[in-house]
């Protein structure tokens, strides 16, 4: 299992997109309970669930872990993680840093990489860039965003993304995956 976090906007999205060019990375496909984004496709960028469906499924136990994360709840799914290992894929799981963090508390064997900004600024940047949150919003992601940041150093690697392709190639190097032909988009 390969696990990616680190703050929003860190580019975390980006990295994994690439990864799955790989026909052995398999995408975790988170569960949430926030609304979609325009485009998103649910079952395929998440799992969109109630606020009920959610806590019924944690009930139940199918969730490996899950945290709440900017008023909405985030999890990642059992069995799709015990198919993939099961058949000796990389099980990608893009992350938060708190969810990150209480997978390696419990002790769930995987490569765990924290993905850092070049700087906040550039952080700040790319926030504002997408053009999906107000103001409040892009601040209280950078103030969580310095808060992960300190954790970096209980992660197994710590990558800077400051290059797409430069990052993607660190990480498939640290999880031992050969680089796919003409994989990059940049």
């Amino acid at each position: 299992m390969l696990v990616i976090s680190g703050p929003s906007g860190c580019g975390k999205s980006s990295i994994c997109r690439e990864l799955l060019r790989d026909p052995r990375v398999v995408f975790s496909i988170s569960a949430t309970t926030r609304k979609p984004r325009a485009g998103e496709v649910d079952g395929v960028d998440y799992t969109f669930l109630t606020r009920e469906e959610f806590g019924e499924r944690a009930k139940r136990g199918e969730f490996i872990e899950y945290a709440e994360v900017h008023d909405n709840m985030y999890g990642t799914l059992r069995q799709p993680m015990e198919d993939a290992l099961a058949s000796g894929d990389v099980y990608l799981v893009e992350i938060d840093v708190q969810g990150a963090l209480q997978l390696k508390g419990l002790g769930t064997p995987g490569t765990y990489v924290f993905v850092a900004p070049p700087d906040f600024e550039t952080l700040r940047q790319r926030l504002v860039g997408r053009g999906t949150d107000p103001p409040e919003v892009i601040e209280r992601r950078l103030k969580k965003a310095s808060d992960e940041y300190e954790e970096r150093d209980k992660y197994d690697h710590i990558v800077v993304n400051d290059q797409l392709s430069k990052t993607v190639s660190s990480v498939r190097e640290l999880i031992g995956l050969d680089p796919v032909p003409g994989e990059y988009s940049e």
